[in-house]
């Protein structure tokens, strides 16, 4: 890894860095804007530290050669965009079903389709919940600066080898290409997480039998122990099982390592939120901008606060709902699209507050001023709540 201290760098970079430090030994990608600097980093630096790179034909290569990756013992990565991710969807599915540890990047951009390739959106929220099909438990990042996104490229691989799971780090063109300090601490005070390997003899591992923390142990290819991986159902031995009984067993399974582990797992921040009557909640690159936001706000009388999300699934619920029903009148979701954690939101307040939308479409960030003008809109009655 780099040598501590502090640099002056761009997001991508800084998420490839955070790779590295983590124990990334794999990457393997295709070109796409705004996440092909992470690609170029990659490619200058794993001949340093004996990395592996492929530059493969599409996003669909890519995703499935850092699984086989992961499955031969290695800390693997792949970045991409909005079109990319889409092309991913099925073997992100695999992952989540197979419990194969690596780190997706999706660095956001204008949508749908090509939409606006060289500028910031925040479209592809939902589709890292929702985008494969059936019952999973996800885990996504939110970072909104360089200096998270390469603290949590490091989290996102320590969650995946910890819980056995591709982890996504949902960046955004403006995070990615903005360039600011970032501290790069020495080797030794970066906690860095592996894979639980199996204790017992070869003949007795099962490899899809859970710990009392519901996650397998790990045996890589090769380590000497019989592993069957298959995307479809399967009982502990990892052999397709067609029946009710084992899609009962393993899916709820799949979902409760993440939904029972939420203490570990969800981060958030919140700034003057003691006494605030109205929430903003932004996340990614908004919510630098609502920092602002809410100090102009508290400057012409409104008691405002931020609530963050650093991860975005799981969300926050309870603390939305605790602080739905503790005395906040309104929360405002400020996000680039026309409306995706806005739904969560509205959800969990349980209808014990109103939530509004703050939408941002074009390739542009919300300014300060315009999240302001939407508090004073609500406040004059000017805008319906969001409704689902």
């Amino acid at each position: 890894m780099m040598e501590p201290g502090t640099y002056f760098m761009e997001g991508n970079t800084a998420c490839a860095e955070g790779a590295i430090a983590a124990g990334c030994r794999f990457f393997a990608g295709y070109p796409i804007t705004p996440a092909s600097e992470i690609l170029e980093r990659i490619t200058e630096r794993f001949p340093e530290v004996h990395g592996s790179y492929l530059q493969m034909e599409d996003e669909l290569a890519s995703i499935a050669s850092i699984l086989g990756a992961s499955w031969a013992g290695k800390k693997a990565m792949t970045a991409t965009s909005g079109p990319g991710f889409s092309l991913m969807m099925e073997n992100y599915g695999l992952g989540l079903m197979t419990e194969t540890p690596c780190v997706i990047v999706n660095v956001m951009r204008g949508g749908p389709s090509t939409g606006l390739p060289t500028m910031v959106a925040q479209g592809d929220v939902n589709q890292t919940r929702w985008g494969t099909h059936g019952d999973v438990g996800v885990v996504v990042y939110a970072p909104s600066s360089p200096q998270e996104l390469f603290d949590y490229t490091i989290k996102a691989f320590n969650t995946a080898e910890k819980y056995r799971l591709p982890v996504v780090i949902l960046s955004d063109e403006m995070v990615s290409h903005m360039t600011e300090k970032v501290e790069v601490p020495p080797k030794e005070e970066i906690e860095i997480v592996d894979r639980k390997k199996p204790e017992e003899d070869p003949e007795d591992y099962l490899p899809f039998r859970p710990d009392d923390d519901l996650v397998p142990p790990m045996a890589n290819a090769g380590d000497g122990y019989s592993v069957h991986v298959t995307g479809l159902t399967h009982d502990e031995k990892g052999h397709p099982s067609i029946d009710e009984r084992t899609q009962n067993m393993l899916v709820p399974r799949l979902i409760d390592k993440i939904r029972k582990n939420c203490d570990d797992i969800l981060e958030y921040d919140e700034y003057k939120i003691e006494d605030a009557e109205k929430v903003i909640v932004a996340y990614g690159s908004v919510s630098r901008a609502a920092i602002e936001a809410v100090d102009m706000a508290r400057e012409k009388g409104y008691k405002v606060g931020l609530l963050r999300p650093k991860t975005i699934w799981p969300f926050p619920e309870e603390r939305i709902y605790d602080l739905a029903r503790e005395g906040i009148d309104d929360f405002l979701v400020a996000e680039i699209n026309f409306g995706q954690i806005v739904y969560e939101v509205e959800r969990c307040t349980g209808g014990a507050a109103q939530t509004y939308l703050a939408p941002r479409m074009g390739g542009n960030i919300h300014t300060p001023e315009e999240i302001v003008d939407r508090i004073e809109a609500i406040d004059r009655g000017e805008i319906p709540a969001f409704k689902e």
